[in-house]
């Protein structure tokens, strides 16, 4: 099969962050993780309680050791060891954990002010909800969108509504669909967030979930094998009754499958993800990414395939 798009991918067969960063900064860009102290509304009660039944109690941002520090030191914490990989780049601040838009606007611009005249400052991503967006709070983020370029990542794991119930998401895939619409025409750059593997699900839910997606406006994605962690409810459940876990093979065979049927200009932010492995309770070979990332290009390779060759 011929290569049928304009884009190298700097010999990627699927169109990467890393590649989009070059493409957009001209070099590297490095995100610096933040915890601004954030929850979200399926934890306080305001649409359930618990939060999604996999995410952890520091709100996915497990990696950030500084998180209890204000958020000027836990930027220069964590951009030092950036600095020590790669001197002399720009950056993200990245607002991780929990639902960054998830509290009074004051509260978001302050987080979000004290970065917008850095130098070394490219953009700004913020974590969130589809139901964590009020007018408000999306007239501000547009507003500083002409001064950082403003990411916002929103969390969807499913497009199946019943997958959202059972792991405690709170939303309905409708509210996701017009929160996107919403933001089309903002010139904020949306990432949609993924999971594949989550125990209820088969092969063809994860397959719909890309294919109800990709005529949605959003710019990125990012995809995700389950991680049971250690003291979540999900965990609990696998401790108690253990699960059967989507396998290596299997899951780069689906991610193939996924990479097809997504639009060729989407950017694919991740592929898999980085659980701390003290945390980790299964599956074991999600600690092993550079490999997983390296045979999924192999993959491609030998089936002669490409991002977005499926997409209609």
């Amino acid at each position: 099969m011929k290569n049928l798009f304009p884009y190298s991918f700097n010999e990627k067969r699927y169109h990467t962050y890393n590649y989009y960063l070059k493409q957009t900064y001209g070099g590297k860009v490095a995100k610096v993780i933040l915890d601004a102290g954030f929850t979200c509304p399926n934890r306080d009660g305001s649409r359930s309680t618990g939060g999604c039944i996999f995410c952890s109690g520091a709100g996915s941002g497990d990696s950030n050791i500084y998180r209890k520090e204000d958020l000027l030191r836990q930027y220069e914490e964590n951009k030092k060891v950036m600095d020590r990989k790669w001197p002399n780049r720009y950056y993200i601040p990245y607002f991780q954990s929990f639902s960054n838009t998830y509290g009074p606007l004051e509260k978001i611009r302050e987080m979000t002010g004290i970065f917008l005249d850095r130098e070394e400052v490219a953009g700004i991503a913020l974590a969130t909800r589809c139901d964590c967006l009020s007018p408000e709070i999306i007239g501000y983020l547009t507003e500083i969108n002409q001064i950082k370029q403003i990411y916002l990542e929103i969390g969807l794991q499913s497009s199946n509504d019943m997958t959202g119930k059972k792991i405690n998401r709170a939303h309905s895939f409708e509210e996701f669909r017009e929160a996107l619409y919403t933001l089309k025409d903002t010139g904020i750059h949306v990432c949609v967030h993924v999971m594949n593997g989550l125990p209820m699900e088969s092969e063809e839910d994860m397959i719909q979930t890309i294919l109800d997606l990709r005529h949605l406006p959003f710019q990125a994605i990012k995809i995700h094998m389950l991680h049971v962690l250690k003291n979540t409810a999900l965990g609990d459940i696998y401790e108690k009754d253990p699960f059967p876990i989507m396998g290596r093979e299997e899951y780069i065979d689906l991610v193939v499958k996924q990479l097809r049927l997504l639009p060729p200009e989407t950017v694919i932010e991740r592929l898999t993800g980085d659980p701390l492995k003290d945390d980790l309770l299964a599956p074991s070979w999600v600690l092993n990414k550079t490999t997983i990332l390296n045979d999924i290009d192999k993959k491609m390779r030998a089936l002669d395939v490409y991002q977005g060759d499926l997409y209609e």
